[in-house]
């Protein structure tokens, strides 16, 4: 029954990882996420059950379309892989119950909102609407069913985003949308996780944009977006933040 419950995360991270994809090609060009149905973006066909297959289609294909044969960006597999391995390690951390739909919301959310960051250095206000309403129902939910304090998941919004405010205001060096990113972050972590979140995602960051610059990538005047960082500090945080915890308090 557990290899069949973690077969069972992993492919709907697979069909999740599909649809976010659509999500990521469609929100910066203001295009409903529903319809038209998929189709190639080079000759308009549209796509059939058998060419979505997550994952599998792409490999049948080729990684070309069927019918123009124009090459299909690697994008695509790699996010629906990608969620797929995250949602089989959601689930052999929290079984599959309340807390892995919760986190593979958060990395759902993540995902988009840091690729979309990446690709076009925007953060989409509507990405951090769903975000932030998807954090409150899951606070809630907390409060109803489970008892749990929603005062830490308050403070952790604000944490993330005050920490990310200041920065932007002394600097200038940060966006906005940092700011948007890290309170939905904190929303779902609490106080003391996002409190690791926001350590990690300047050490990534840091030791990311240090390669970029010594690889002559990037320069040190160029911008690089920093919502992708907040994303994997994200990711690894819920996966990770409670032994990073543990270490911690155990060197005092």
């Amino acid at each position: 029954m557990e290899t069949f419950y973690l077969i069972y995360s992993v492919i709907l991270g697979l069909v999740i990882g599909s649809f976010l994809n659509v999500c990521i090609y469609r929100i910066p060009r203001e295009e409903s996420i529903a319809y038209p149905p998929s189709h190639c973006t080079n000759c308009g066909y549209r796509l059939k059950w058998f060419d979505l297959i997550p994952l599998f289609s792409y490999l049948f294909l080729g990684g070309k379309c069927r019918k123009c044969g124009d090459k299909i960006s690697f994008i695509y597999p790699f996010i629906e892989m990608a969620t797929g391995i995250l949602f089989g390690i959601l689930y052999l951390k929290f079984g599959l119950g309340f807390e892995f739909f919760k986190y593979a919301t958060l990395f759902a959310v993540m995902i988009v909102i840091g690729m979309i960051d990446y690709f076009t250095t925007d953060v989409y206000f509507k990405t951090i609407v769903f975000g932030t309403i998807m954090g409150v129902i899951f606070v809630l939910i907390e409060k109803l069913y489970y008892n749990n304090p929603i005062l830490t998941y308050i403070f952790g919004a604000l944490l993330g985003a005050g920490i990310i405010w200041v920065i932007f205001i002394i600097t200038k060096a940060m966006g906005e949308g940092d700011i948007e990113i890290c309170f939905v972050a904190g929303l779902f972590l609490g106080f003391k996780l996002t409190s690791i979140m926001i350590l990690l995602s300047f050490i990534i960051g840091g030791f990311i944009g240090m390669i970029l610059i010594a690889l002559k990538i990037k320069d040190r005047k160029d911008y690089i977006p920093f919502g992708p960082f907040i994303g994997l500090a994200t990711i690894i945080t819920v996966l990770y933040g409670d032994i990073i915890l543990k270490w911690y308090s155990s060197l005092f």
